[in-house]
């Protein structure tokens, strides 16, 4: 289908775009890559009559890492995540997850802060974000502030975000070093939102997992901190049997859609198989 009539506007500045946002209201809708807004503009599911394209805010495109600080400008591509050495060193699993965004087309235009802002509960970032207990900055009317990841999604396309805020930017604290990470993804084809997909970051001390967290992406309207799966893993050897009892924590807190993705059943079991296999993958890359 062709997307409905909008007027187009493209800011050179942050301060330009968070002005556009408050004279136009309601009817302007941001965009980024546009990898997750125009297929749902060409189905008439989003009809702006404005859009306001952030691709020459130069400003919303770097990656920082200093200090055990890790900040990426929301328009920094998902090709530019993959190919910076100093942020992969820093946080393996955002190259791990970029790499499995998509293809390299979109990759190339589709950015981190598209990826994350907008709640589609199919997007693989959100649930990394969460595991690493990521730190949103907007930009709006009112001035800046934060958000914690975990607290920004609230149901399907509805986040924290206010009416005129922009996502400017994610701040993570590096994990530690000797930490592991995993983000294993269970897909129908390659480019394919996930069946279900688990992200998992850990610490390992003489044999004993001293700390863990959990993200669960596209199974609920939401992507899932499986916060308890995580507590019953911290203080374990993560031996077969706590690993099942921690999958089983993760898969209850699950609601999937049905869809062409398989039954609920069915992608409530992959979330659980997704779940052992990204602990035992982040436990093999602790060092």
């Amino acid at each position: 289908m062709i997307p409905g009539a909008f007027d187009y506007h493209r800011p050179k500045t942050v301060d330009e775009a968070v002005g556009l946002l408050a004279s136009l209201g309601d009817d302007a809708t941001v965009v980024a890559g546009g990898h997750s807004l125009i297929p749902m503009m060409k189905l008439r599911l989003a009809v702006p009559e404005h859009l306001v394209d952030l691709q020459d805010v130069e400003a919303l495109s770097f990656i920082e890492v200093s200090g055990g600080t890790i900040r990426l400008g929301a328009m920094t591509t998902q090709s530019e995540l993959i190919a910076s050495d100093a942020l992969n060193e820093a946080c393996p699993i955002i190259r791990e997850t970029a790499l499995q965004i998509a293809d390299p087309q979109i990759r190339n235009v589709g950015t981190i802060g598209g990826n994350a802002a907008n709640g589609d509960p199919g997007n693989d970032m959100p649930a990394v974000l969460q595991a690493l207990d990521a730190v949103y900055e907007l930009a709006g009317p009112d001035g800046a502030r934060t958000v914690a990841a975990r607290e920004y999604y609230e149901a399907a396309f509805f986040t924290a975000r206010q009416e005129g805020e922009i996502l400017t930017a994610i701040r993570i604290a590096a994990p530690p070093a000797g930490h592991g990470a995993a983000y294993i993804k269970q897909k129908r084809k390659i480019g394919d939102y996930a069946t279900a997909a688990a992200a998992v970051v850990l610490t390992m001390d003489g044999g004993t997992c001293s700390s863990c967290s959990i993200g669960l992406t596209n199974v609920a309207d939401t992507p899932l901190l499986a916060a308890d799966a995580a507590a019953i893993l911290t203080g374990s050897t993560l031996d077969d049997a706590t690993l099942g009892q921690a999958a089983e924590a993760a898969k209850a807190i699950t609601s999937p859609a049905v869809d062409g993705r398989g039954p609920a059943e069915f992608r409530t079991h992959v979330a659980g198989v997704m779940v052992e296999r990204a602990v035992k993958a982040a436990a093999g890359r602790t060092s």
